[in-house]
C-alpha cells in the first residue's frame, strides 16, 4: 500500500493516519484516521463525528465516495444521513462498489414492528394509537396524531424517535400503527 496522505479521506484529521482497503478492490485504499477507521472497521460511535461524510460523499476519489456511502448507509437511522443518501450521486460502477460490501449486512439485525406486526423502517410515517403522556415536555401526544419520519432507535426494538408537537420524543411501538 502507499505512503498515507497527510489528512483523513473522509474527516481531514492529520493525527493517527493509516492507509484502510477498499473492498472488494485491495488496490483502493483510503487515508483514514483512528476515528473514522474504526467506523468503517466495525461499530459507528461518536455520531456527530459522523457529520464529515457531507463533504466526502462528494470527492472525486472514487474511494472516498465508496467509503463515505457505506458508513452513511449504517447510520439511516439518523435524519441527516438519510437525507444525504437521498441527494448523493455516484457513478454506476462506483455505487456497485460500494453496495457489494453492503449486500451482506442488509438484514437489521434488531426489527422495529408495529403494533400490528408491520415492520418500521426509517422515515415511515406512524400514527398514535392512544394518548401518550410525555415525560418532561409537559404536554400529551394525541391519539390519532401523524408522526412523519420516524427514526429507528438501533439497539432496541420497542422504540422508534419521533416530532411530535415540535419536539423529539421516544415512542413505544407498541403504541402505534405504520400509515
Amino acid at each position: 500500500m502507499p505512503e498515507p496522505a497527510s489528512n483523513c479521506a473522509l474527516c481531514g484529521s492529520e493525527n493517527d493516519l493509516a492507509n484502510v482497503a477498499v473492498e472488494p478492490r485491495d488496490d483502493q485504499s483510503v487515508t483514514l484516521c483512528a476515528t473514522c477507521r474504526g467506523g468503517v472497521e466495525g461499530e459507528i460511535t461518536d455520531a456527530p463525528h459522523w457529520r464529515c461524510l457531507s463533504d466526502a460523499i462528494w470527492s472525486t476519489d472514487a474511494a472516498t465516495q465508496v467509503t463515505a456511502y457505506r458508513l452513511l448507509s449504517r447510520l439511516k437511522s439518523e435524519a441527516w444521513a438519510r437525507d444525504l443518501m437521498d441527494i448523493a450521486y455516484l457513478e454506476p460502477e462506483n455505487l456497485e462498489w460500494a453496495e457489494a460490501a453492503l449486500a451482506e449486512d442488509d438484514e437489521p439485525s434488531v426489527i422495529h414492528r408495529d403494533t400490528n406486526g408491520a415492520q418500521l423502517a426509517a422515515g415511515d410515517t406512524v400514527t398514535l394509537i392512544k394518548d401518550l403522556n410525555v415525560k418532561g415536555a409537559g404536554f400529551t401526544a394525541k391519539r390519532g396524531t401523524a408522526v412523519r419520519n420516524i427514526s429507528l432507535v438501533p439497539d432496541n426494538e420497542g422504540h422508534i424517535e419521533g416530532r411530535v408537537s415540535g419536539q423529539q420524543i421516544v415512542i413505544l411501538t407498541e403504541f402505534v400503527k405504520k400509515s
